[in-house]
């Protein structure tokens, strides 16, 4: 079958990403498998190809709004689903060490697989809860940069995130609409968690009315140990400003 990818040409080209013919490829490639396992499981409910590429692939490389990836080795990404936005990322930029933390473990092995069909290095999906990998020494305070895509609250994904990410570093919440009340809820947390909030850009789907935001935290100390708390409660009682 034979794809039109100028929506994915053109708005990659206004980004700054240059897409060789590979990693076009690449991209078909993750729309084909990606819709062939959605039949047998709930992956995704955008299905037509010109959709997925505006609201999944082009939605998970906007990140390149808010930060040089080119300045960026490691990345992890928390509450992956589907893979969005790491393997988009990997696939645009493959010097990217990347890994997907995933609740789910039929998605992680719909990840694992990706990574096979898509013949992609350096990248790997782990199982488990965001709360749980956060205390492992092997995976804290390790990652130039941590993205998420999932739809909690701002504070409670930055006591899932923040503590991933090195001092230096950034946590990047992509998130839908406007979110300047849930930021200013969320500086309470962030301050918490060793962060500073340092941007939010807005902007629109290609091609659409669809308001999107990238809330960039920088990491400006260590995230003390007592962080995240246990499994559920970040959930239940985020750390928001009263």
């Amino acid at each position: 079958m034979t794809y039109d990818l100028t929506t994915l040409e053109n708005r990659c080209k206004e980004l700054k990403i240059n897409l060789d013919q590979n990693q076009k490829n690449q991209f078909i490639s993750f729309y084909e498998y990606l819709i062939e396992k959605n039949k047998v499981m709930n992956l995704t409910g955008i299905t037509e190809f010109e959709e997925v590429l505006i609201k999944h692939f082009l939605d998970s490389l906007s990140c390149v709004k808010a930060i040089d990836l080119n300045n960026v080795n490691s990345v992890i990404d928390i509450g992956t689903g589907a893979g969005f936005p790491g393997i988009p990322l990997k696939i645009a930029f493959p010097h990217l060490k990347i890994c997907l933390l995933d609740s789910l473990n039929k998605r992680v092995k719909f990840l694992e697989e990706s990574f096979k069909v898509l013949d992609l290095s350096n990248i790997k999906a782990i199982h488990g809860r965001a709360e749980e990998y956060a205390k492992n020494k092997e995976y804290r305070e390790k990652y130039d940069l941590c993205v998420s895509r999932a739809v909690s609250n701002l504070a409670t994904l930055c006591e899932y995130c923040l503590p991933y990410v090195k001092v230096g570093g950034t946590f990047i919440s992509y998130k839908s609409g406007k979110v300047q009340e849930e930021a200013v809820q969320a500086e309470k947390a962030i301050s918490i968690l060793g962060g500073k909030m340092e941007d939010i850009v807005y902007f629109k789907l290609p091609g659409s009315e669809i308001d999107r935001s990238l809330v960039v935290i920088k990491k400006i100390k260590a995230t003390s140990g007592k962080y995240p708390r246990k499994a559920g409660i970040p959930l239940k009682e985020p750390l928001v400003t009263e």
